[in-house]
């Protein structure tokens, strides 16, 4: 009996999808509910399931397609036996021990992405002796990467006949091009970043932060903190904190732009920036001017963990009121980050480094960071911005103030 595989719902307001990858392959044995296909959203890699146990039959549409939900993405049918291997052309060939390649494309337990086969038909390493250390042990193309340098070091490399090569290495001088389809994701954040840009007034003001308190506090209480929450004590928290105190006093800052009205909110949403497979995310932590610095570092550190494994859903990308990129952690000195839309203003955080600074006259090393708040001057004032950014940036020096409420 024939079952057709569909899309399913992909979350409020998002009615299509591309498909991103095959996770199994026509003639794959698969069980209820394993996923076979991973579509990839405006926001975020959604997996389809196969309803019912049998084998893949058939894929009614091509990798990269636009399927709307609910439509007929896949047959699979029920009760049905694996098919047989494809018989190898020759036996030379089907006893040749450098054939990785053609055991990639057969071997149906193995679920590989279009770069990971690549990585894997380039290097000429035989993918079912790799550990996969992706989602539900799916190779990655570091892992592909890995295993041919241990390879290459001689460790039971085989003796026989060198692996075809793939594709013949450019030569030297020569320059070649790839063009690869931009995921749905990449268009989507096109799409807003550059709507960000046309129809809001952004308006970028800066300010530097000593970090010599955050850091000492860290220092002092990391290993007791880490003892008793399970969690590294981190910076995010300390500017998540700081973030709400501001966003409290200074309330437009907070507030976004809904035709001719402006809705403010008494609760801070913060949409965290991480680095996700297909691009960057903002995951949101709700409320989190009502959680503690351990409940803020075990949340980012889930939504991080998370987007790595493409395990994000559209819930967790849902609303917002203001957003903290941290382009520090990848050597941002500086930079004028874009606001997230409907979202009024977003906060930058960058690298630290030690600059002579003046302290009470004299000249001394500390520890300093630039801070960047982007804004919609449409309804956040300079004075308003400036305001703000001063406040998170005399909480961060001074974290007592977080304490106390100031």
């Amino acid at each position: 009996m024939a079952t057709e595989v569909t899309v399913p719902a992909l979350g409020e307001s998002v009615t299509e999808a591309t498909v991103g990858e095959w996770l199994k392959q026509p003639g794959d044995v698969v069980a209820a509910d394993e996923p076979i296909v991973s579509l990839e959203t405006d926001k975020v890699a959604v997996e389809a399931p196969s309803p019912v146990a049998g084998v893949i039959k058939e894929f009614k549409v091509e990798l990269g397609a636009t399927v709307e939900v609910g439509a007929v993405i896949a047959i699979i049918e029920e009760g049905g036996s694996a098919a047989a291997p494809t018989p190898s052309p020759t036996p030379a060939a089907a006893k040749a021990d450098d054939a990785p390649a053609a055991s990639a494309a057969s071997d149906s337990n193995i679920s590989m992405s279009p770069a990971v086969r690549r990585a894997v038909i380039e290097h000429g390493v035989d993918p079912t002796t790799i550990k996969g250390t992706g989602k539900d042990g799916r190779l990655t193309k570091e892992d592909v990467v890995a295993a041919a340098k241990a390879k290459g070091s001689g460790a039971s490399a085989p003796a026989a006949t060198p692996a075809p090569s793939p594709a013949p290495t450019a030569a030297k001088g020569e320059r070649r091009e790839e063009r690869v389809k931009m995921t749905r994701m990449r268009q989507t954040i096109a799409k807003r970043l550059k709507g960000a840009q046309e129809e809001a007034a952004l308006l970028t003001t800066f300010n530097d932060c000593d970090m010599t308190a955050v850091i000492e506090a860290r220092n002092a209480y990391k290993d007791v903190f880490a003892k008793k929450h399970g969690i590294k004590l981190g910076f995010m928290s300390f500017f998540a904190k700081a973030a709400a105190l501001a966003l409290k006093d200074v309330p437009s800052v907070n507030a976004q732009i809904q035709g001719d009205e402006i809705i403010y909110h008494d609760y801070v949403d913060l949409s965290v920036a991480v680095s996700a497979p297909n691009g960057l995310v903002v995951p949101v932590v709700r409320s989190i001017d009502a959680m503690s610095f351990a409940e803020i570092e075990l949340a980012i550190a889930d939504f991080g963990k998370r987007a790595k494994a493409g395990e994000l859903t559209m819930e967790d990308m849902r609303g917002g009121t203001f957003t903290i990129s941290n382009g520090g952690v990848f050597g941002s000195l500086m930079s004028t980050p874009i606001i997230n839309p409907p979202q009024s203003a977003v906060l930058g955080l960058h690298r630290i480094e030690d600059r002579p600074v003046a302290v009470n006259g004299e000249v001394v090393i500390r520890p300093m960071m630039y801070l960047a708040l982007s804004y919609d001057h449409r309804i956040i004032d300079g004075r308003e911005a400036v305001t703000a950014l001063k406040i998170m940036k005399e909480a961060i020096e001074d974290p007592m103030r977080m304490l106390i409420d100031l």
